[in-house]
């Protein structure tokens, strides 16, 4: 990957809006239950409302792109983002910390992943998975690059100094990039400079009909993926407290969440290796296979080898999983409307995985960590029955 392409551009870019807009709430979440005196639910609340804004946003995201605004869109969305994070510095009260919280949701769903593939895959085509690979490989570290940073920061000064930092960094570093590297994508793809797309199986069905919403297939992969989204949710947003019951020491439990971002890494880059002899169909099977694997080691146990093998699954598996949501989406939906497409595809994707900590809390109450798990582990397995449906019903319509 040179590092003037517009992937490695888009990569660094994707790595600096992560780590600047997303992971800079988990980073800064106890300085501010702290310093402003809000409760972490109320606190927690506003990212979870800022996640909804993001889902309910993504469909008409993926029409502005479908429709070659695609470097507007990511180039809007990282300016709104990092005016919006500096503004957080100058919150003292809930109600403007939620508002500017909801204004970010706005802004992540122009700028993140989702709209990031939707561009490369658009421009593209079949070409598009090893960029998204090399994109989610880069960006894999966003959030090894924010906590360690956050935390210099704070302990330099305070978290409002933080939270300017990350702002300027969105807006100095993230931007031109972000720019150059989209209109780059756009310019290629005009130009005829990047592999035109070709049918693929499929394709031809879907293509006759912009009504994606009338087609089982859509939703299928869109509750197959919700689903997945319900179990990452669910295990990563309660995996300190989960640990903590079963008595793994704290040192350890936090080591252990530490690792599932590396291991996210690590996963692509194996995919990256034996892409040429794995397709992606069984790619995709693996993905819900481990994530429901990972559950299972988790509910038998707490030993060092369980919870090494839930660390490399869960990891491995959802990190895959950025890679091969809109891969296979567009291998079974086609290639036509594409964005509006994943971006309808993203609302119930976000949505799920916006409501995972709540519905972790009450299936906690209901029955304990023990019966959190295995509801997951039920989920995931649903989720990969969905996929294994949609892809059956592709190759038949092929």
């Amino acid at each position: 990957m040179r590092l003037d392409s517009p992937i490695a551009m888009l990569a660094v870019a994707e790595t600096v809006v992560w780590a600047g807009l997303y992971y800079i709430f988990p980073a800064l979440l106890v300085h501010w239950e702290a310093d402003l005196g809000w409760s972490k639910t109320e606190l927690t609340g506003a990212f979870t409302a800022s996640i909804a804004i993001s889902a309910l946003c993504s469909p008409y995201v993926g029409k502005l792109i479908d429709r070659g605004y695609g470097a507007q869109v990511l180039t809007g969305g990282t300016i709104l983002g990092g005016v919006l994070i500096i503004l957080l510095s100058q919150v003292d009260s809930l109600l403007v910390f939620y508002a500017v919280w909801c204004g970010l949701g706005a802004a992540m769903s122009a700028c993140l992943y989702e709209p990031c593939f939707m561009l490369v895959t658009r421009t593209r085509g079949i070409s598009a998975k090893r960029g998204i690979t090399l994109i989610t490989l880069v960006a894999g570290f966003a959030g090894t690059v924010s906590f360690p940073s956050a935390h210099a920061l704070v302990e330099f000064a305070d978290w409002r100094f933080a939270v300017q930092v990350s702002g300027a960094s969105v807006l100095l570093i993230g931007l031109p990039l972000m720019l150059a590297g989209a209109r780059a994508l756009e310019a290629a793809r005009l130009h005829h400079v990047l592999e035109p797309p070709r049918p693929e199986a499929g394709d031809a069905a879907p293509a006759k009909s912009a009504h994606f919403l009338s087609n089982p297939s859509f939703w299928l992969l869109a509750v197959g993926f919700a689903l997945m989204a319900i179990s990452h949710g669910v295990v990563i947003n309660h995996l300190l407290p989960l640990l903590k019951e079963r008595g793994v020491e704290a040192g350890l439990a936090v080591a252990a969440a530490s690792m599932i971002g590396p291991m996210q890494v690590l996963g692509r880059v194996v995919m990256m290796s034996v892409e040429r002899f794995v397709s992606n169909f069984a790619a995709m099977i693996y993905c819900f296979l481990a994530v429901s694997v990972a559950c299972a080691l988790l509910a038998a146990g707490s030993s060092l080898w369980l919870l090494a093998g839930f660390v490399f699954l869960q990891g491995s598996g959802y990190g895959l999983t950025s890679i091969m949501r809109p891969v296979v989406t567009r291998e079974i939906m086609g290639q036509e409307n594409f964005g509006a497409i994943s971006g309808a595809m993203a609302l119930p994707y976000l949505a799920c995985f916006a409501g995972a900590p709540f519905l972790g809390s009450l299936l906690w109450e209901i029955g304990g960590y023990d019966f959190a798990l295995e509801t997951v582990v039920g989920t995931s397995i649903l989720g990969l029955l969905c996929y294994l449906r949609a892809a059956t019903r592709a190759r038949r319509t092929a």
